[in-house]
């Protein structure tokens, strides 16, 4: 099978994150968190190794997300109906986001914090 032109794989590739906008609820919330993120970075003009540590997270939670929801459709696609082990699969796939999740919050907070604070002792 013939590899497509790298343009047509990218364009699938944002059709995918496309896809995940238009569909999943989660996803669509983290996506706006990730906004919320790249205000603050802005706005509390955050230091580059700040800045990349919060867009590391930040991408983390969404490509993990995005993984965790391909699991969960190949599942149901394989097999539809209520199973204990592929809820283990999907239960253990959820995981990974909320550890990403608990990881992107407790960075946040020790990024954050700093700046936060300085804006409170200047006023």
């Amino acid at each position: 099978m013939r590899k497509p032109p790298v343009h047509k794989s990218l364009r699938n590739a944002f059709r995918g994150v496309f896809l995940m906008m238009k569909h999943e609820r989660n996803f669509q919330l983290e996506f706006a968190t990730f906004f919320v993120n790249l205000f603050l970075i802005f706005y509390l003009k955050l230091s580059s190794t700040d800045t990349i540590l919060i867009l590391m997270v930040s991408f983390g939670v969404l490509a993990t997300e995005i993984l965790n929801t391909a699991i969960e459709k190949i599942c149901d696609f394989i097999h539809p109906d209520f199973d204990k082990r592929i809820g283990f699969i999907k239960d253990i796939s959820a995981g990974a986001v909320v550890l990403m999740a608990i990881l992107s919050v407790m960075v946040g907070i020790m990024v954050y914090w700093k700046y936060v604070e300085f804006i409170f002792n200047n006023l």
